[in-house]
């Protein structure tokens, strides 16, 4: 169990008329979870939780509101096996005076009423072989607009596809002359999602392919990553219809560290 409190306090002034606004918010956030482990290869959890968050722009005319949210999670995270981990979980998360572009001035930002996204998440990972690990994951989310004075009820979030999914794995040489050198190869798969909150356009779906070759030796690391090898065009965000951004092309990323 714990909890937090917070106090904000925001001043805006005008310099020219001396006018001024000020406001103070206060919020506490509760924050509960439980964990039961019927056997040794099982846990079982549920937890609750509210937030709050600072209001994010200020003028002179108004001062937003905070963002506050309320969570309920429940899952089950359990060992396939002495070397498989996998984790389901299930969501709901509502959100109130959420921050967003205005549809008709994209300069300008606004608060919606109420949204919610919930869903499923389900996580694997863990090493098969020895050397050979693999991080899998899947996600269905289920967002809308539940209450507002803006945009439609029932509308989805923007940029939140409803399924999305990855699947990672190494390989490192365990013995002989070549111990330490690793391989790597990934694929991240994101569905279509919609492009604004008024969903007045759609991003189309997209499969990325990730790979890394990498060498690590005691305190020594070296790595080159590859993303986006087969240089796949595709859409990462949008804010709105005049500014949709694209995913990066083929990207070679080398990288040396040592650790003292």
């Amino acid at each position: 169990m714990g909890g937090r409190f917070d106090i904000v306090n925001w001043r805006s002034q005008d310099f020219l008329s001396g006018d001024s606004l000020s406001q103070q918010q206060e919020s506490f956030s509760p924050r509960v979870g439980i964990v039961y482990q019927p056997i040794g290869a099982i846990s079982l959890y549920a937890s609750y939780s509210k937030s709050f968050l600072p209001p994010q722009f200020v003028t002179f005319e108004e001062i937003s509101q905070p963002e506050r949210g309320t969570q309920y999670e429940v899952g089950i995270k359990t060992d396939l096996s002495e070397q498989l981990a996998a984790t389901l979980a299930f969501y709901d998360l509502t959100r109130s005076n959420v921050s967003t572009s205005d549809p008709n001035n994209p300069l300008r930002s606004i608060q919606v009423g109420k949204q919610r996204s919930r869903g499923i998440e389900l996580d694997l990972s863990g090493e098969i072989l020895p050397g050979w690990n693999i991080i899998g994951g899947y996600a269905l989310t289920d967002t809308e607009v539940i209450e507002d004075n803006t945009f439609e009820v029932g509308n989805q979030f923007a940029n939140v596809p409803k399924h999305s999914a990855s699947l990672w794995t190494t390989y490192e040489i365990q013995s002989g002359s070549l111990q330490g050198l690793g391989f790597g190869v990934g694929i991240f798969y994101v569905g279509d999602r919609q492009g604004d909150l008024d969903n007045t356009f759609e991003l189309p779906s997209y499969l990325r392919t990730d790979a890394a070759i990498f060498y690590e030796r005691e305190r020594f690391r070296a790595a080159v990553n590859f993303k986006n090898l087969f240089d796949v065009d595709y859409f990462e965000s949008a804010l709105n219809q005049n500014n949709v951004y694209p995913g990066d092309p083929f990207v070679v990323q080398g990288t040396i560290s040592w650790q003292f």
